[in-house]
């Protein structure tokens, strides 16, 4: 068909043959150009594709044909669709002759059109179309536009309904763009449904599927991972559905480098005891209702005269926080001892524990957080980098939902994505979709500095905070 203006197309389009398929020809917005409709954002440019699908009626006007007045009716208007009252009604004009009364209520009128063949207005969705010249940019509310109905005295206002990426929002069919109706020439035009990454984690009917990427995950990041960066735009990937693991927060104190570990490594570990460096952090890892047994590990002379000496190989009992003393018992006659905090004193816990355990035992016998170290790399990884560092403390059990992913061109590797965390826009195919393989790439995540600290801190029930420092002694007088 020749190119129409988008009003003189939706005038002219019957509800009946719909969903149409629209391309964007020429007009005001020749060369694209970004506008404003109540309030929002709208972007039509050469070459888009919109999908026509439904018909949304937003008011009725109606006319006396002998006095001209109008008056406009909502779409939920239930009474004669001649009005049924005088249009001069409050202005000192009822007309001497009624208008046709016909009973129809207004949600009905616009599938009355092909009876009447009278122009209306119709509901469309337009949204990123594969094949377009470009995707359209988000699209937004309407304000309704009026067109005249083959009736005596009525008139009709609706609004184009055009949906953009995700929403279906309205925009006015009175837009000075030319359109061009394409339904039969375009078979090739596939309509997209734009959807979050997080969206889909709800969709578990809809899974195993194959979806493409809209975007890849903007910065910040979250995983120091390979597959990570790989999630960009136009890349395939398989969705089989939720995982099953759940993670475990660890950090390297000496290297200051932090991980999750999924609840399917199967590397073992042995508890490791504790050091600490002053009485301050002695006390800070006495858990509520827990006696701590730990060797003194260099001589330590009290600096005041309520800070007994201390001597290397001593062994100790920690028992609670007394404001800002920490009351310890000598394991060799039971004396106690009330230590400042201030003390810089050091420690090493005392163990007894020669047990190696997994990741789901250590989780169930030892407190967190606890330090243990690797004794047994992981069989199924290249490389284990846990085995790499002397000490790890496991600090919290983390239960985010995950999604088991791969990607299309190596099904045999799969990888585990946080939706919550790692959230990108993308759209399903419908294409079949490979089986997950039994490689795991995400059995250990090392986490970007500032996402460790943003999770530490959101995860509950996690260990009480130090006690506050001590003050600093004055410096004496001279």
């Amino acid at each position: 068909m020749e190119p129409l203006s988008l009003q003189e197309y939706i005038c002219s389009l019957d509800p009946a043959l719909l969903p149409r398929v629209l391309r964007v020809c020429s007009g005001v917005y020749f060369q694209g150009s970004v506008y404003e409709v109540s309030g929002s954002e709208c972007c039509l440019s050469t070459g888009d594709f919109l999908k026509v699908i439904a018909v949304r009626l937003q008011k009725v006007i109606c006319e006396d044909v002998e006095t001209g007045h109008t008056r406009e009716l909502p779409p939920t208007f239930a009474g004669e669709r001649g009005c049924g009252a005088p249009m001069g009604a409050g202005r000192g004009h009822p007309p001497a002759r009624a208008l046709r009364s016909t009973r129809l209520c207004l949600p009905q009128a616009p599938s009355s059109r092909a009876r009447t063949r009278s122009p209306t207005a119709a509901c469309g969705s337009c949204s990123a179309a594969r094949g377009a010249a470009r995707p359209p940019g988000p699209c937004a509310s309407s304000r309704p536009r009026s067109c005249a109905r083959g009736e005596p005295g009525a008139a009709l206002s609706a609004a184009l309904l055009p949906a953009v990426r995700k929403e279906v929002v309205k925009i006015p069919s009175t837009l000075e763009v030319d359109v061009e109706d394409v339904t039969e020439q375009a078979p090739h035009v596939h309509f997209i449904q734009p959807l979050l990454l997080s969206e889909v984690l709800h969709m578990e009917g809809a899974l195993p599927a194959q979806a493409e990427l809209l975007e890849g995950p903007g910065p910040p990041g979250v995983f120091k991972s390979a597959w990570v960066a790989r999630l960009r735009k136009g890349q395939r990937i398989h969705l089989h559905g939720r995982g099953c693991a759940w993670r475990v927060l660890a950090s390297a104190p000496a290297g200051g480098r932090r991980f999750l570990l999924s609840s399917a490594y199967a590397g073992r570990f042995r508890q490791r005891p504790r050091q600490f460096g002053s009485v301050h952090e002695l006390a800070s890892g006495l858990r509520a209702g827990q006696r701590l047994r730990v060797v003194v590990t260099r001589d330590c002379e009290g600096a005041a005269e309520e800070a007994p000496p201390l001597g290397a190989g001593e062994r100790l009992e920690a028992r609670e926080l007394l404001g800002a003393t920490l009351l310890c018992a000598r394991a060799d006659d039971g004396e106690e001892l009330r230590l400042p905090l201030g003390l810089a004193a050091a420690f090493v816990e005392e163990l007894c524990d020669s047990h190696t355990y997994s990741l789901a035992e250590a989780l169930e016998r030892l407190p967190l957080p606890a330090d243990v170290r690797v004794v047994a790399k992981d069989p199924s990884l290249a490389r284990d980098v846990l085995a790499s560092f002397s000490a790890l403390r496991l600090e919290a059990r983390v239960t985010e939902p995950f999604l088991v992913g791969s990607f299309c061109e190596e099904p045999h590797e799969r990888f585990e994505v946080p939706p919550r965390w790692l959230d990108v826009s993308l759209f399903l195919t419908g294409e079949p979709v490979a089986p997950p393989g039994s490689a795991d790439l995400s059995r250990v995540e090392e986490l970007h500095e500032h996402f460790y600290y943003r999770l530490l801190g959101q995860l509950p029930g996690g260990a009480a905070p130090p006690p506050p420092r001590p003050p600093k002694a004055k410096a004496a007088a001279g």
